[in-house]
């Protein structure tokens, strides 16, 4: 069991037999009253991001979230198809469960899967991935590091600024949180 000063950001723990992950929290204390605990916490299952304020005396149940990898099949109507490489087992992951990071999904690659209870309930993207320049503006003579920015439509469907330099065809790494440009693939 946690206390309330257990919950700090990215610990999971489960409410009324569903995941959570702790995103945001604040404590706060006053005169002869326990501690106060106020969280956002993220629904694991449909990702819904909710606040909840946890007291003193609470005791809070630990979320045992498992981690497995599966490799990435393909989108259909039922949702996003994976395969378990243990057991070659196929299954499907609702839209809503993959959320933000089906856009980063490419067929073929394997990817960590969080298990709740046996059940596989979301994706957990690596931090930096790597994708293919599909189409920018040219770069021009004189364009340099810390010139500026342009829009780069990436092979994955997704827009991101990119810097100057970097043209169609190159390899670059960004960040799946918050789609910013990191650095040039080798």
């Amino acid at each position: 069991m946690y206390e309330i000063t257990d919950l700090k950001i990215g610990t999971n723990i489960a409410i009324d037999g569903e995941p959570f992950r702790i995103v945001w929290n604040q404590f706060s204390k006053t005169g002869r009253q326990g501690g106060v605990m106020a969280v956002k916490m993220k629904n694991l299952l449909n990702g819904k991001v909710i606040p909840k304020t946890f007291q003193g005396a609470d005791k809070i149940t630990p979320a045992e979230i498992a981690m497995k990898t599966a490799q990435f099949l393909y989108k259909d109507a039922m949702g996003f198809n994976f395969m378990n490489l243990e057991d070659f087992e196929q299954f499907a992951l609702s839209e809503d469960a993959v959320g933000a990071a089906g856009q980063f999904l490419q067929d073929g690659e394997e990817y960590d899967l969080m298990y709740f209870d046996g059940t596989p309930i979301n994706v957990n993207l690596p931090i930096k991935m790597e994708f293919t320049v599909k189409e920018t503006m040219p770069g021009v003579k004189g364009d340099t590091a810390s010139g500026g920015s342009k829009p780069a439509l990436l092979d994955c469907g997704i827009t991101v600024a990119v810097p100057l330099f970097i043209s169609e065809g190159e390899k670059i790494r960004i960040n799946t949180d918050t789609l910013d440009y990191v650095e040039r693939a080798n």
